[in-house]
């Protein structure tokens, strides 16, 4: 094994040309738009038996329906990413090893080498005569993972991201709705903060590899409905799932 540093009657230095070959795999982005299964109608329905409860005096007290107004019913897409992928690298450390001697012993050959002992104070303050032997060491590690979060890049449970039948034609209806998609690169710099961690105690890299093997963008259908009371003009807004039709309340 080369030493980096040696103590002899002539210095011999012994150098590696360091390498650091960095690789990326990147799969391509997949766009997924759920149908939406609620017809509008239904969501007004919905929206009509609830429209009492939104301006209650004193917090109890309902407000007559006919005091309420429905003033419109829109749809828009939310998304969801899911990205995984992992990261993995193959590198050397620097390590001094020290080996302890007998008080008698004045050079220790190892090779050609002519280590000289010295006094060595050990982790518990024990001290001793002792040779240091630096070498370099192999490590490779690997680090995966899978993630789902919103648009905003807060963390989304599983449980949250529903099932349902896609669009064929994802790209056609995001641009029927005017919504502005989620830039490409916007996974990949969430994943890559969270795994791409580069060894800071590496001498030097012999592989290095940032793999993404899942990109998907899933666009979630959600009504939108404005209220009005008409007396006194204030408007509050509700969300319904475009899947299930169900109230959104966060």
């Amino acid at each position: 094994m080369p030493l980096t540093e040696t103590i002899c009657d002539e210095k011999i230095v012994i150098t590696i040309e360091p390498k650091q070959p960095f690789e990326e795999k990147i799969a391509d982005q997949k766009t997924v738009v759920y149908s939406t299964l609620i017809d509008p109608a239904v969501i007004k329905i919905a929206a009509e038996t609830i429209k009492g409860k939104l301006f209650a005096k004193y917090g109890f007290l309902k407000t007559k329906p006919e005091e309420v107004s429905i003033v419109s019913i829109s749809k828009y897409y939310k998304p969801y990413i899911v990205v995984s992928g992992k990261y993995t690298v193959d590198y050397y450390r620097k390590r001094v090893s020290t080996v302890k001697v007998a008080d008698d012993v004045s050079e220790v050959l190892i090779g050609i080498d002519r280590l000289k002992p010295k006094q060595v104070t050990g982790s518990y303050g024990q001290v001793y005569r002792g040779i240091e032997l630096p070498s370099q060491e192999h490590v490779k590690k690997e680090v995966k993972a899978s993630l789902v979060f919103g648009s905003s890049g807060q963390p989304i449970s599983l449980d949250e991201l529903p099932l349902s039948p896609s669009e064929s034609n994802p790209e056609e209806v995001l641009a029927k709705s005017c919504k502005k998609e989620i830039p490409r690169e916007f996974g990949l710099s969430i994943l890559r903060t969270r795994i791409f961690k580069r060894p800071t105690d590496a001498s030097w890299i012999d592989n290095e590899l940032f793999e993404v093997n899942e990109r998907v963008v899933i666009y979630v259908p959600i009504f939108k409905v404005l209220f009005r009371k008409v007396q006194t003009g204030k408007e509050k807004t509700l969300k319904f799932n475009g899947l299930t039709g169900k109230l959104i309340h966060k």
